[in-house]
């Protein structure tokens, strides 16, 4: 059975967000979602602070005390939106926001990859702005798609009871709501496009690419050479990014190839 929630992808690559479906997203959930009235906002608090989203095989499938999907959406620290679940996920508990009790049934949940912690009041892991600038954009969008606006987007924090039972996610959420209403406004920063080309006209590329300029940026960054751009020469491409000290986007653009002009 394929679930209602199926829209969440047009939705976010509408907002021009990166987006990676999840094998079986479309018919996975524990039954189907019921119309949403909002969004919950959750950090997975697994205590990895490397790799892009390696809490998602637990969001898929669960934890040995709760039984998967835990949230329909998952959020990489490159701001990569994994598709997980079209259906119902486990994620919200007992809890209340804007009167509605049903949170599992009425939210849909975000996870994004986060640390968790604090030391001292501080967060041990720093919320990289790539992902919150994703999350605020797919949170308008998924609103905005809903008929609803920014004050239906909650923290965990913020709809868990008893209060205090949740800390996630780390930021302040009035910030972050203000900044999403901005955006469905049409008022919010306008997150600059990468350019199409270099100056040496040489393409920006990414996942799905082929070809022979594939090739030689899979040879440059000492990766197997077949001339596909798929999932393995992304995971190499952020590496190198964060080698490098860009963004990890997984996106090859001006900025990489003149890093990769500067290494040869």
């Amino acid at each position: 059975m394929t679930y209602r929630l199926t829209w969440l992808e047009d939705v976010l690559l509408g907002a021009g967000l990166k987006v990676a479906a999840v094998d079986g997203w479309k018919t996975r959930g524990l039954a189907d979602a019921g119309d949403p009235k909002g969004i919950i906002c959750h950090h997975t608090g697994c205590g990895a602070v490397t790799g892009n989203m390696p809490s998602l095989n637990t969001i898929v499938h669960g934890r040995t005390d709760l039984r998967g999907p835990l949230s329909q959406l998952a959020l990489g620290r490159d701001g990569t939106f994994y598709l997980v679940a079209a259906g119902f996920a486990q994620h919200a508990g007992q809890g209340s926001w804007q009167g509605i009790t049903t949170g599992n049934s009425s939210f849909i949940g975000i996870e994004a990859e986060n640390d968790g912690r604090l030391a001292n009041g501080v967060a041990v892991e720093p919320w990289p702005e790539v992902q919150v600038d994703a999350c605020r954009r797919g949170v308008a969008a998924i609103l905005s798609r809903i008929g609803a606006n920014a004050v239906m987007c909650a923290g965990h924090k913020e709809f868990a009871l008893p209060q205090g039972r949740k800390d996630d996610p780390l930021f302040d959420m009035l910030t972050f709501r203000a900044a999403v209403a901005a955006i469905m406004a049409g008022s919010g920063p306008v997150r600059p496009a990468i350019p199409a080309i270099d100056d040496a006209a040489r393409p920006t590329m990414r996942r799905g690419g082929t070809g022979d300029r594939v090739k030689a940026l899979q040879a440059a960054i000492g990766q197997p050479v077949d001339g596909v751009f798929g999932a393995h020469t992304e995971a190499a491409v952020r590496a190198w990014q964060v080698a490098h000290r860009l963004v990890p986007d997984g996106i090859v653009g001006p900025r990489c190839w003149a890093v990769l002009d500067a290494a040869n």
